[in-house]
């Protein structure tokens, strides 16, 4: 396996040139409002839309993970398929993945654990194409430096399944969990604003099961909220907003929000 998997969506989703994308990651997370957590989350949940509708969100997250350079050098991050369909969790059948800013190594050890796992298989297809995953990783690039990533495309799997993935590559301070999902779909603007704001709420509450209407990522976020309630992490929402706020009208919304989730100090383990 010498396979690299090369961007899809540089050059629309998000700038396609180094230069340009660094300029507009670093600006992105310069403007973001980050009052200080006191540590690093565990966990994150951001959006996966064109930079322009929902970077500032994501960036809400990312700077937040500024001080984890260094000490996060391994990233686990889960995205829903939009494009191939899939049973369980899929990983990419490739040693690494290429944005403009460089190469990420995929952990080869954590694909050898997983590959015992009947939930988890691999499809390089799933992964071909899909911007769910891509998005995320110029941020994480940017804040994080060097890192190891465990790419999971998510199709249709239980809760229960996620959770059991999640909790095998769960780590310690090395490792970061990354959720990436968008919230309601196509609503006019007053109406994604309540149905995103109740939305919300069942996540900070670990509240789950989130439908597909409700977050295009309910899949892996229903996993995360089963993990995040039984290691004991406590969500708090960062950011929440629509493409009607930021790039686009106001008759057909995309929801997006960003979470981090905290590890309570009592449970440092």
């Amino acid at each position: 396996m010498h396979q690299i998997r090369q961007p899809a969506v540089a050059g629309t989703f998000y700038p396609g040139t180094a230069s340009t994308l660094k300029h507009d990651v670093t600006t992105l997370l310069a403007a973001a409002k980050t009052a200080p957590l006191g540590k690093l989350p565990k966990a994150i949940i951001v959006p996966h839309a064109g930079y322009i509708y929902s970077g500032a969100t994501a960036a809400a997250a990312y700077a937040r993970l500024s001080a984890g350079r260094g000490q996060i050098t391994r990233v686990v991050l889960l995205g829903p398929v939009h494009r191939v369909p899939v049973r369980g969790l899929a990983l990419p059948g490739a040693e690494a993945f290429a944005t403009p800013l460089g190469n990420i190594p995929v952990d080869q050890s954590a694909v050898t654990l997983l590959s015992t796992m009947p939930q988890v298989v691999t499809s390089t297809a799933a992964h071909a194409g899909e911007h769910s995953l891509e998005v995320q990783l110029p941020f994480l690039q940017s804040v994080l430096g060097d890192f190891s990533l465990i790419p999971l495309a998510v199709g249709d799997a239980t809760p229960e399944e996620i959770a059991e993935v999640l909790d095998a590559l769960w780590g310690g301070p090395e490792t970061l969990i990354v959720i990436s999902s968008d919230l309601s779909h196509f609503l006019p603007y007053a109406t994604a604003c309540a149905v995103d704001q109740q939305t919300a709420q069942r996540i900070l509450e670990l509240h789950g099961p989130l439908t597909h209407e409700q977050a295009c990522g309910g899949t892996p976020i229903n996993g995360l909220l089963l993990a995040a309630s039984r290691h004991h992490l406590q969500p708090l929402l960062l950011d929440l907003c629509n493409s009607g706020d930021t790039a686009g009208d106001k008759n057909r919304v995309v929801g997006y929000a960003s979470f981090a989730f905290m590890e309570a100090s009592d449970h440092a383990n």
